[in-house]
């Protein structure tokens, strides 16, 4: 099953699910009606019509919750009158016990109602500051093509501990993408720090290697002044590089980072292993002799550089994504469609069960008289699979 096929299938479970969640408090009130009509006077069905409000106050409008209060109110009143026993004392307690469940449901629904006004709230400026703190670069930087993504874990959230940045300086275009290790705003900090140093490094540092060492000084810094990282979100694996302007070489540092991939234009591709490991920044444990590898990048090849969120993925069996397999062979129009192609590829693998965020760079240079679109082979939906 496709993407497409998917989508359609989760779309339209949800959608049975929110007819249902719509169709409860009527289903209860004819349920208690039926459960009255056969069964003795004496017998009450009460709990039945007061679940009716208490079901509809954190899914409906306030209105909606009053309107079926009152119906199950009236309705009940209907059966005792034609029943002969409104004014018993049993009957009576009945209906003062359906009139408070009713003013009960309405407080729940106002309580969620504010809730959820005020998570919405949270969520537009955590979405604004990660995106003011993370913005998508330009397609085009220092004559090379770019495209970044980010895909949180869920859909629905935008703030997470992935970045990206990419400078055109006066050593060429240099590049950083990472993964801060956390969630929440803590984490949107130390990619602000990162992102901060990166920008201001980027421009003023000859080597990559003294842009590497500028990050974590910045990093020690924050950590002095906050008293220290928590020691989940106290480091960052980075993959920092740089591309000399008319130059056909890459030079990149990897600071415990997944490595990166070059993608060359006949599909063949180069899984970027730095000649020495190296500990992430931020750790604390003393200056680290940074030493950039160097890597061919001829016209038309592609760099890539991704997050954990990609080679972490699972499928249903618990398989880990493989990038380097699923790209090997295949061509792209550009970084653009092999991010698209990507983004695609690992949501099949994991049936769009993603537990981590995601983050993508890909930095392309163009070859000389490259027309702006290739034939490409996709990954996803191959044909030998």
């Amino acid at each position: 099953m496709g993407k497409r096929d998917g989508r359609r299938v989760s779309a339209a479970g949800n959608s049975r699910a929110r007819r249902f969640v719509r169709a409860l408090p009527a289903l209860m009130i004819c349920a208690g009606v039926v459960f009255d009509l056969l069964t003795p006077t004496e017998v009450s069905a009460v709990p039945l019509f007061a679940a009716a409000p208490l079901i509809a106050a954190p899914f409906f409008s306030l209105a909606s919750t009053v309107r079926t209060a009152v119906v199950a109110i009236l309705v009940v009143l209907v059966i005792r009158i034609s029943d002969g026993v409104l004014y018993k004392v049993v009957p009576l307690t009945d209906l003062l016990t359906l009139l408070t469940v009713s003013v009960l449901a309405l407080v729940i629904n106002g309580v969620v109602r504010r809730g959820n006004e005020q998570l919405a709230s949270a969520r537009v400026i955590a979405e604004t500051a990660m995106r003011a703190v993370l913005p998508t670069p330009e397609s085009r930087i220092g004559g090379l093509q770019v495209a970044a993504r980010y895909e949180p874990a869920q859909a629905d959230e935008f703030v997470g501990g992935d970045l990206f940045a990419v400078a055109d300086t006066p050593y060429g275009v240099r590049l950083v993408l990472g993964d801060v290790r956390g969630k929440g705003l803590d984490a949107v900090a130390a990619v602000a720090v990162v992102i901060g140093a990166f920008r201001e490094a980027a421009e003023q540092e000859r080597s990559l290697e003294g842009v590497v060492q500028r990050l974590e000084r910045a990093l020690a810094r924050e950590g002095s002044r906050r008293g220290g990282f928590d020691s989940v979100e106290g480091f960052v694996t980075a993959v920092l590089a740089e591309i000399p302007a008319g130059s056909e070489t890459l030079r990149v540092v990897n600071r415990g980072h997944p490595e990166p991939l070059v993608l060359h234009p006949d599909g063949a591709l180069d899984v970027l292993t730095p000649a020495e490991p190296a500990l992430p920044l931020g750790m604390g444990l003393g200056a680290w002799p940074d030493r950039a590898d160097e890597w061919p990048l001829p016209a038309g090849a592609t760099f890539l550089a991704f997050t954990d969120g990609l080679s972490e993925a699972r499928d249903a069996h618990g398989a880990f994504y493989d990038p380097e397999a699923r790209l090997r062979g295949r061509i792209f129009p550009g970084p653009e469609e092999l991010l698209s192609a990507l983004t695609d590829d690992v949501r099949l693998h994991t049936g769009g069960r993603s537990t981590d965020d995601l983050a993508l760079l890909a930095v392309g240079r163009p070859s000389r008289g490259q027309p702006e679109r290739r034939t490409t082979v996709k990954i996803v939906g191959r044909d030998s699979e």
